[in-house]
């Protein structure tokens, strides 16, 4: 799709690949560049309810379904999320839109006038664009998930009314180091002095807590400040001001959602500004929507299952199995994986051998990428399973699918770089129908 350009005579496909390689190195984590161009924009801070969620896994579960619930009590919801599975405006919502490919060029032809001598990363840049689109289209609240650690993401750069850590496991090590204690203390840098640090798991390092006191933060913990139970069709929520029984399951399948549930909404129990009403809650629990984390796609009672998630770390691999066990099938499971280089493929490999008859490994693309003859000798001797290589995603999806039948399960996983493309071959196969999010197109706005 050509969009108009830019001065420059850029679209946003050459602003994208411009960004790609306008720093010398993908990562370079810190918020000095960003707060200077920040600075010459004349941004300020929000002055709407924030939430901001970190951790390693499970952000994007608590994103969607804080947006949902804020959606459905009516008001304006920006969101932030990256990475993005197929469309790069997937990465900013404004209340239900993706944000529009002129809309994205206008952003960045501001970002580049205001960044002078001082590059930016492609997240910088995505970062910077999205506050500058949620600044200009009149929002109620935002919610932004953190891509990377937490003290010195780019997301960070925003004071968030709430902070939210999930979980912490091993990831990105080489970034916010080797101990869960050290990863522990990058994520809880989003906390604040005197605004609600919620956390959503029991079983956090203690670094969590020590770095929220030390800021002086306001510690909300599962089981202390807030709380939930189940039962056999609804469950509860207990919190600093919300009494909730007989609330919906959570719309996103697997166990873990219900913590990431309960997570959601003790963060937007905390939006003191902001009425949200029961009715409210239960729709947004009900609506919540999230590509790619154990999504279950049956076309017909002739096809077989495919279940779609990201997983692309231990933790989240361990997560997936369970989920696997819990929605077990009748016929054999079949599993297409491609893992980036620099991702921990045996741990997560090998929390999932137990539950896959046979492999199909595929190639990624990118800078990180993999082949799958490399990702076969890197898990070499995990399997005892029978093991094929495909050169993309979608050759592993098509060989899978002349073996799978339809009571049979396909699982696609290990990485967005590899959820993404078998969405765009399912789509093109017509397995299932995408979704079309409309753009916003609030540009008139904000010129």
């Amino acid at each position: 799709m050509k969009l108009k350009g830019d001065r420059l005579g850029r679209n946003l496909e050459e602003w994208l690949a411009y960004q790609a390689q306008a720093h010398f190195q993908p990562i370079d984590m810190g918020l000095e560049r960003l707060s200077k161009v920040l600075t010459r924009l004349q941004w300020n801070q929000p002055k709407i309810p924030v939430i901001t969620v970190a951790g390693t896994n499970g952000k994007g579960s608590v994103v969607a379904y804080s947006a949902a619930i804020l959606a459905a009590a009516g008001y304006r919801v920006g969101v932030f999320t990256s990475p993005h599975l197929c469309d790069y405006r997937e990465r900013i919502r404004l209340h239900d839109r993706l944000a529009s490919g002129d809309e994205l060029v206008w952003a960045f032809e501001k970002i580049e006038a205001a960044r002078t001598c001082d590059s930016l990363t492609f997240f910088e840049y995505n970062t910077l664009a999205a506050l500058l689109l949620f600044e200009a289209s009149k929002l109620d609240a935002w919610v932004l998930e953190v891509g990377m650690g937490g003290r010195l993401d780019a997301v960070n750069v925003v004071d968030p009314t709430v902070a939210v850590v999930v979980s912490i496991g091993f990831d990105h090590q080489e970034f916010l180091g080797t101990s869960l204690e050290a990863i522990g203390r990058e994520k809880a840098g989003i906390f604040r002095a005197g605004r609600p640090a919620v956390l959503g798991s029991a079983n956090l390092p203690e670094s969590i807590e020590t770095v929220a006191l030390s800021l002086g933060a306001m510690l909300k913990r599962p089981d202390v400040e807030f709380a939930f139970s189940r039962q056999r069709d609804t469950w509860q929520y207990r919190g600093t001001r919300w009494s909730l029984p007989n609330l919906n399951p959570p719309a996103l399948l697997g166990d873990t959602q219900y913590h990431n549930a309960a997570t959601a909404v003790a963060a937007v129990e905390e939006l003191l500004d902001l009425e949200i009403p029961v009715q409210a809650i239960q729709q947004g629990l009900r609506s919540a929507q999230l590509v790619g984390r154990f999504q279950m796609i049956k076309p017909d009672v002739a096809s077989p299952t495919w279940i779609l998630d990201v997983a692309h770390n231990p933790d989240a691999a361990k997560v997936l199995a369970h989920n696997l066990m819990e929605y077990q099938c009748t016929g054999k499971s079949y599993a297409i994986c491609g893992i980036l280089s620099d991702k921990d493929a045996p741990g997560i490999v090998g929390e999932l051998h137990a539950c896959v008859d046979a492999w199909w490994f595929c190639s990624t693309i990118g800078a990180r990428s993999c082949t799958a003859a490399e990702l076969r000798e890197r898990v070499a001797g995990l399997l005892l399973t029978p093991v094929s290589v495909s050169h993309s995603v979608a050759a592993a999806c098509a060989a899978v699918l002349e073996v799978a039948a339809p009571q049979d399960r396909i699982l696609v996983f290990g990485s967005f770089h590899t959820v993404g493309p078998a969405l765009d071959w399912l789509d093109a196969k017509g397995v299932f129908t995408r979704t079309v999010v409309p753009e916003y197109n609030g540009l008139e706005n904000l010129r």
